[in-house]
């Protein structure tokens, strides 16, 4: 039998649905691959074997009744330890919340449980899921199972490395400034941040967020293929009340014209020669699939970063720096502090400015959506970073930050993003990220489809080095 770990989520959903194969069958296998290959990249901080088990049979409890399990019958899937699942620490990362114990589930959680969906562990994140790389003083450090020499993304790390090696066939994520995104295109996955409030979200285990955490922060699925990634988010969309930003949008809008831009440098950032290289080659795959694809700048998203970065420290400010020095993290302390030096304490008219600014470029951003629905967009100016870079020096800081340009001014706006990985240089990933307008997730996963049928299909990979 074909190791079951290695199956995407809606072949072994299909096969769990139609009793080829138990989903007790299948969560063995889920936990027999996570203890081959966590010791490696510790993507995976906590899980509970017999928890799995109860879980996978009640599935097949359910399917012996003749009950509809769900979508996602059976599946496993991984949540990121920042956000509430009963029973389990809410740690974000922290020694500080070790004991913060989660007594409901946040409403993503919920919903992947109501679509049948197999809860496999909880995914490491960087302390207060604050680089785009993963390591703290309580969980420890992952590593990326492509090549341990750079990083697996952050904060979501743990969910793209365990997905990346096979860990469930979905990680979840949370993305304010590239969390998702960024571990997506690091560890050569799938990665969705969807629109503000498509997915609710909320830990009643913590006070309620700030307005820039509102406005920007959101969760979506990591997979190693767009059809898991799409019947991920199918599940993790469906109606929650306790999130007041969730919109019961449809998951699919009006017909657009198969038409993209192809924003090479956007808002004249730097792009290496292997990222412009991958974006030229996912331009061709959309041609080919008979799409219209035309260079093009986008619309601003250095103002936005900047306009980010005062909206989401303004949280820290608030209490979080407090925490910042009780917990001693080092490396959240380097960073905190490189990022307070590029972004001085706002004012109240600067901070007022900042939310008034944010519609203007709304309106700018979905202007450009009606002339092309979609844009193509690096991830990164760079290929993935070496493991840890970003606190070796403040002008590494400066230089990583830069190159992050398209992961941190896209919040702002609350616009949804994908990244498609592309394929690998030598054992380093690439990829691209695909914008386009609010609740148009439709359109970039259409466009997802056609440029992932024109590569390698991607598979779990082994962590053999």
């Amino acid at each position: 039998m074909t190791d079951l770990w290695r199956l995407p989520a809606t072949e072994l959903a299909r096969r769990i649905r139609t009793k080829n194969v138990s989903a007790t069958e299948v969560a063995k296998d889920a936990l027999a691959r996570l203890d081959a290959v966590n010791p490696k990249i510790n993507a995976v901080v906590e899980h509970r074997p017999q928890d799995v088990l109860a879980q996978a049979a009640a599935v097949d409890a359910a399917l012996a009744r003749g009950d509809d399990p769900g979508p996602l019958a059976g599946v496993p899937v991984t949540i990121k330890v920042n956000t509430d699942q009963a029973g389990y620490a809410t740690t974000n990362g922290l020694r500080l919340q070790r004991e913060l114990i989660a007594e409901s589930d946040s409403p993503l959680v919920a919903n992947l449980r109501k679509a049948g969906a197999v809860l496999l562990g909880r995914t490491n994140t960087p302390a207060f899921s604050l680089r785009w790389f993963t390591r703290n003083a309580l969980h420890g450090h992952t590593k990326n199972p492509r090549d341990p020499s750079i990083t697996p993304g952050g904060s979501s790390g743990g969910a793209a490395a365990g997905v990346a090696a096979g860990i469930g066939a979905i990680g979840h994520g949370t993305d304010i400034g590239g969390s998702i995104r960024y571990p997506a295109y690091a560890c050569g996955v799938h990665g969705l941040r969807p629109t503000l409030g498509r997915i609710p979200a909320w830990n009643a285990s913590g006070p309620e967020r700030h307005v820039g955490g509102q406005l920007m922060a959101v969760s979506g699925p990591i997979a190693r293929t767009l059809a898991d990634l799409r019947l991920a988010f199918t599940a993790m969309s469906a109606r929650d009340i306790r999130d007041p930003w969730w919109t019961g949008a449809p998951l699919d809008g009006p017909p657009v014209p198969k038409r993209a831009a192809l924003c090479l440098q956007p808002d004249g950032m730097d792009v290496q020669p292997e990222v412009l290289a991958a974006l030229r080659d996912a331009a061709r795959r959309l041609e080919a699939a008979g799409w219209q694809v035309d260079e093009a700048q986008s619309p601003p998203l250095r103002e936005p970063a900047d306009l980010q970065a005062i909206l989401w420290l303004a949280e820290f400010r608030r209490g979080g720096n407090v925490a910042l020095a009780k917990e001693a993290d080092p490396d959240a302390l380097f960073v905190y502090a490189q990022m307070e030096a590029l972004c001085p304490t706002p004012d109240l008219n600067t901070f007022m400015d900042a939310l008034q600014k944010r519609s203007s470029f709304v309106r700018q951003w979905m202007q450009f959506f009606e002339r092309y629905p979609v844009a193509i967009t690096p991830v990164s100016g760079e290929l993935p970073f070496r493991d840890q870079e970003d606190v070796e020096s403040p002008e590494a800081f400066r230089r990583i930050i830069r190159a992050q340009l398209t992961q941190v001014g896209l919040p702002l706006m609350g616009l949804p993003g994908l990244v498609v990985s592309t394929g690998l240089i030598g054992r380093v990933p690439v990829g691209v990220q695909l914008l386009a307008g609010r609740y148009r997730e439709d359109v970039l996963f259409a466009a997802g489809e056609a440029i992932e049928a024109g590569g390698v299909p991607a598979a779990p990979v082994d962590p053999a080095w």
